[in-house]
């Protein structure tokens, strides 16, 4: 007893785990209109820089809801503002940004053709004209000319899809409209990697070259929306019929760090 008494000892003091902190989260616990203490919206039917067909509205709950526990983003085909098409565009900006964290969005996608929902993150100040210099991670973004496939990408200066430079990965979720699975992203100084389901699929480690290759040292804020259309979404044409096509979030967390 003595023996292990003393080994243990000399081995030092045993550190305990500090377990990861929750920073914010939405549990859409509340029915109606998204929290407006949370979510903000972004509106207009200019295309967004993608030839996007949708107008993005407020306050409609057609296009964004909450319901049954869950939020629910949904593209209309109807005609508002000259647009053929409706959406919503949610934003935490003005509301709450990060410098690094987890974080975790569930979330079950909309799979028609012409659809592009996606979850990402852009750095303040985006609305000066200063992109891709401002940055931006995209967490997961679908299109449902390509059905089951979910990308992750980041944009920056020096890497961005004007320059075909775009660093990016795939993953196969075959069941991503039908079913729900949990988007990430663990964001550090050192790297940025999203994954799904806690699986890992992309990953761009910080070069320490700049901003021009990581400017991804300064608060960014998220964003939620569902796109009709557009350079990528609508390659393959827009299937009318399909609508109305939501996207329904069950959660979204925040973290300081990723949950072991």
């Amino acid at each position: 007893m003595f023996r292990l008494i003393c080994l243990a000892l000399l081995a030092g003091p045993v550190l305990a785990q500090v377990p990861a902190r929750l920073l914010w989260s939405d549990e859409f616990d509340k029915p109606g209109l998204p929290d407006p203490a949370k979510w903000a919206y972004q509106t207009g039917g200019d295309g967004w820089g993608n030839r996007e067909l949708q107008v993005y509205t407020e306050g409609r709950p057609e296009n964004a809801r909450v319901e049954n526990g869950h939020l629910i983003i949904t593209a209309q085909h109807e005609m508002w503002a000259g647009r053929d098409y409706t959406s919503a565009r949610l934003v935490t900006a003005g509301r709450q940004s990060w410098t690094y964290g987890y974080f975790e969005v569930r979330a079950k996608l909309p799979c028609g053709r012409g659809t592009w929902p996606a979850i990402w993150m852009l750095g303040e100040g985006w609305h000066k004209g200063n992109w891709p210099a401002i940055g931006e991670i995209d967490i997961m973004e679908h299109v449902g000319h390509d059905r089951g496939r979910v990308h992750a990408a980041i944009h920056c200066t020096a890497f961005n899809h004007m320059k075909g430079t775009q660093k990016s990965a795939t993953a196969a979720v075959p069941d991503a409209c039908g079913a729900f699975h949990v988007y990430a992203l663990d964001w550090t100084p050192a790297r940025i990697e999203m994954l799904v389901d806690g699986r890992p699929y992309f990953r761009f480690e910080n070069s320490g070259k700049g901003r021009e290759e990581w400017p991804f040292d300064r608060p960014f804020y998220l964003l939620l929306n569902i796109a009709v259309g557009g350079t990528w979404g609508g390659q393959k044409g827009v299937d009318e019929n399909a609508f109305p096509q939501s996207m329904v979030v069950d959660y979204v967390r925040v973290y300081d760090r990723k949950p072991e």
